[in-house]
């Protein structure tokens, strides 16, 4: 096969579109201080309120855990599903490099509402604080605090829709971009302090093209510049966006897997489904990441798409969207499996 560049990359016009906006609105709305504009954000980043009334089947609403910080997540609940005796959860991250996008933004509401519905799945989208604003290790935090938050059987009794069936000890972490970065994250730390969560308990992680990077580009990063929505430049500024000041893309955020890496050697990590993408800058990035999983013995599975680009999954249009939701499905289908024969 030939090695993708970005003139060999083929996307249909609706989509062509939608890539071209999106890195316009990247690239306008940062500045050169390290900052964003969050105003122009605004008139871009279209969000959407939570649906009460269930539509396609799946219900939204609203849920603030922590007032103080002002986090909150999205909840997507099933409705063809009432009498199913038990529904997992996911808790998903969206992506955006840290820096960008909400769990109220409209591509996400869709992702999310589209998970709950065909894989017949309660979903929390959790909103994090966002850099510069908040830099690391901020969105570490506020995901694990959304975990200590359903641990706690008295929390979820005060949420009004909160469905009876949901079922806190088969919960899966989801994310795309940033957000893969984020629960490899909370997958580690999970894995570091298990003994503390009595009723909450991973079944697998669902990883996305995780945002990862490291001080020297990688071959994919080169040879894919001028790909839609990353670039090299790009990536460089949200990391820096997002790293304490004097730190450089080699610190264990960033480049996961190389040599400030965190040992995992003696954790036990849940199961993992990883995507990546042909046209995707990142790949090598992720490839390096599977490849550091598997000389640690942790169990996880690599789906490559060889046409995808990044976050081609927020494009319905595009066939391996469709190829992505099933295999997440039989992900699911296959760990609740082995949940139950434990």
């Amino acid at each position: 096969m030939a090695t993708p560049t970005p003139q060999s990359l083929s996307l249909p016009f609706k989509t062509r579109v939608q890539v071209t906006l999106l890195s316009f609105v990247i690239d306008g709305v940062r500045r050169n201080n390290g900052t964003i504009n969050r105003a122009v954000v605004k008139l871009f980043d279209r969000h959407v309120p939570p649906n009460p009334i269930p539509h396609k089947s799946v219900s939204s609403h609203d849920v603030v855990f922590d007032p103080s910080n002002n986090l909150w997540f999205r909840l997507y609940v099933p409705h063809h599903s009432a009498a199913v005796a038990s529904l997992p959860v996911i808790v998903f991250f969206h992506g955006g490099g840290f820096s960008l996008l909400s769990a109220a933004s409209n591509i996400y509401d869709a992702v999310c509402r589209r998970f709950s519905r065909e894989l017949n799945v309660v979903v929390c989208s959790v909103e994090y604080g966002l850099c510069p604003e908040h830099k690391f290790p901020s969105q570490y935090n506020d995901g694990y605090a959304i975990l200590k938050f359903l641990e706690e059987p008295q929390n979820r009794l005060g949420i009004p829709h909160w469905p009876k069936n949901a079922d806190i000890s088969t919960v899966f972490l989801a994310g795309d971009s940033a957000g893969g970065n984020l629960v490899h994250y909370l997958a580690v730390n999970y894995a570091k302090s298990s003994s503390s969560f009595s009723h909450l308990k991973i079944a697998g992680i669902i990883n996305i093209q995780p945002f990862f990077g490291g001080k020297e580009p990688a071959n994919s990063e080169i040879e894919l510049d001028g790909m839609p929505l990353i670039t090299r430049e790009r990536s460089e500024w949200m990391w820096k966006a997002y790293l304490p000041e004097g730190e450089d893309w080699d610190h264990w955020a960033v480049n996961v897997s190389g040599p400030n890496a965190m040992d995992i050697s003696g954790l036990e990590l849940p199961p993992m489904l990883l995507f990546t993408g042909g046209f995707d800058p990142l790949k090598d990035w992720q490839k390096r990441y599977y490849e550091w999983l598997r000389r640690n013995e942790k169990d996880v599975k690599l789906v490559e798409y060889s046409n995808a680009i990044h976050a081609f999954y927020i494009f319905p249009q595009l066939p391996q969207a469709d190829l992505l939701f099933a295999e997440i499905k039989d992900f699911i289908n296959i760990q609740i499996s082995k949940v139950r024969l434990r």
